[in-house]
């Protein structure tokens, strides 16, 4: 859109002739509307900014105002503008400076002259632009603007490449997260259960977002919403029919050791529910499908969670839906004691490829890797299946890996299993990054108290579960009055929680080669 069709847009939107005859407002609102496409980035902002202490109607023109020009930009455009206003309508620190010195003189002439200096100085180190997002979410859309602002923030943070102005972009960030922190609490949020008969947007939205295991099509979507599932999502109130995050759960006879007894399978209404071993077809009619038998509901499976906004990054929305549905479950259901999650494992390939390039790396210079990954009987066996002669036996494993067809054949899948799912639990239970799991689904559940309970083979067969993880997938189970020491211990000692199947494989990790602490 060029800069004169935004202008002409703006004077639509601005130059209403139902606004208000006071004098202030009738000046600022024919400043807008004088504005033409040579108007600078700057002189927007000065705009903005100016008559701080004018009504709130004009407060309110101002916010909408911004928020039209801002949306009709293009991404770079909209940098530009937030490069400005982080830098130039941030924080005055000569007047912090100046304030803060002001606190250390004012030590020794009593308490209240000390309390009038520290409040003076937390003005003063709140940015200029904290009152306009503050503004601007009061506004009708306000607050999902701010949410898509800070996501192209953060799209510009994860490539800058200036090193000078990040810590700027940093900051308003962080301004930015801390508001919608605080709008979106748990209190302020809504629980919502989205089945066929919910609205089409809405429907069509959790097909859109579903960001784990992707919707094939209508079919797909009807089962995901329909008997024996259940989607919840949390909306706020400022973004409504707008779902914040989606769980998918199972209900099911037992706890899933793969994701293709829930996606892929039918359900039968009077033997078998999603997740069961049984995936035969039922010939029941469609009335009958309908129905769900609680009597053969004896376990919850969360087998899909997204966050669908990425402004809303770093705001902690997951775990509270999590709780939320339990109890919600348990109240439909109150004999329901099991409560897991089925997640796949992003990452695992990736490492163990990079694991193999150090270990093939130290090799050709002379060393003698510390990293063994697989014993000399596992890469005699996969070095049989070498289509390059003469290759070494790690480098016929990385290239069998990254072809990513060894699943279709049995005897190679066969030798697999058991150094991936050595290695597998290595990189789930052992590597850590600053104390905490390497892994991110890891790291959520085990910080919501969760315990890394099954280690399944082949749980994700699918390409990108093969691409992803090497096929496998993992349960973190919820033991409802373990949670809370199970987080403490997670979060405070860096302590993860597991099942003896975890533990065993991690102490065959140990027989194999050193683990570093």
């Amino acid at each position: 859109m060029s800069a004169l069709r935004r202008v002409l847009m703006l004077r639509k939107v601005l130059c209403d002739p139902r606004c208000s005859s006071n004098k202030p407002q009738r000046y600022f609102q024919t400043s807008l509307c004088n504005m033409d496409a040579n108007t600078s980035t700057y002189e927007v902002l000065q705009s903005t900014f100016s008559e701080s202490g004018a009504g709130a109607m004009i407060a309110e023109k101002k916010c909408k105002w911004f928020c039209h020009y801002y949306s009709a930009l293009v991404f770079e455009e909209k940098i530009n503008l937030l490069r400005m206003l982080s830098q130039q309508f941030g924080v005055n620190q000569d007047n912090v400076i100046n304030v803060a010195h002001h606190v250390i003189t004012s030590q020794e002439k009593g308490d209240a002259t000390l309390l009038m200096a520290e409040e003076r100085l937390r003005n003063a180190l709140t940015p200029k632009y904290r009152e306009l997002f503050h503004q601007i979410g009061r506004i009708e859309g306000g607050v999902k603007f701010l949410v898509d602002l800070r996501a192209d923030i953060l799209s510009h943070l994860s490539g800058a490449s200036v090193d000078k102005e990040i810590p700027y972009f940093r900051s308003l960030n962080s301004m930015l997260q801390e508001l919608l922190v605080l709008w979106f609490s748990v209190g302020f949020l809504n629980l919502e259960r989205v089945t066929w008969e919910s609205a089409c947007d809405v429907v069509q939205k959790i097909s859109e977002y579903e960001a784990v295991h992707p919707i094939r099509n209508w079919a797909d979507l009807k089962q995901r919403v329909g008997p024996y599932r259940r989607c919840f999502v949390f909306t706020h109130n400022s973004m409504p029919r707008e779902p914040v995050v989606v769980l998918h759960t199972a209900l099911a006879s037992q706890i899933s050791d793969s994701i293709h007894s829930i996606v892929f399978r039918t359900y039968q209404r009077s033997s078998s529910v999603a997740g069961s071993e049984d995936g035969k077809h039922s010939s029941s009619t469609d009335t009958d499908r309908d129905l769900e038998e609680p009597s053969l509901i004896n376990a919850a499976v969360f087998y899909s969670i997204t966050s669908t906004q990425r402004g809303l990054q770093g705001v902690d929305l997951g775990n509270y839906l999590i709780k939320r549905v339990v109890r919600e479950l348990q109240a439909e259901f109150p004999h329901l004691n099991q409560f897991s999650s089925l997640s796949p494992i992003p990452g695992f390939k990736d490492w163990l490829i990079t694991e193999i390039n150090k270990y093939l790396h130290e090799t050709n210079i002379g060393e003698f890797p510390q990293n063994v990954l697989f014993t000399a009987e596992e890469l005699s066996h996969l070095s049989a299946y070498a289509e390059r002669g003469n290759e070494p036996p790690m480098a016929c494993v990385k290239h069998i890996l990254q072809a990513g067809t060894w699943v279709e054949k049995e005897p190679l899948c066969s030798h697999l299993k058991t150094p991936l799912m050595r290695l597998c639990a290595r990189y789930l239970y052992v590597e850590k990054r600053r104390g905490r799991a390497l892994n991110p689904v890891a790291n959520f559940h085990l910080g919501n108290g969760a315990v890394m309970w099954r280690l399944n083979w082949l749980g994700d067969t699918s390409s990108r579960g093969i691409t992803q993880s090497c096929g496998m997938m993992v349960n973190y189970r919820y033991y409802l009055e373990q949670t809370e020491e199970n987080s403490r211990k997670y979060l405070e000692n860096h302590e993860i929680t597991a099942s003896e199947q975890v533990v065993e494989l991690c102490t065959d990790v140990a027989a194999v080669y050193p683990v570093s602490s």
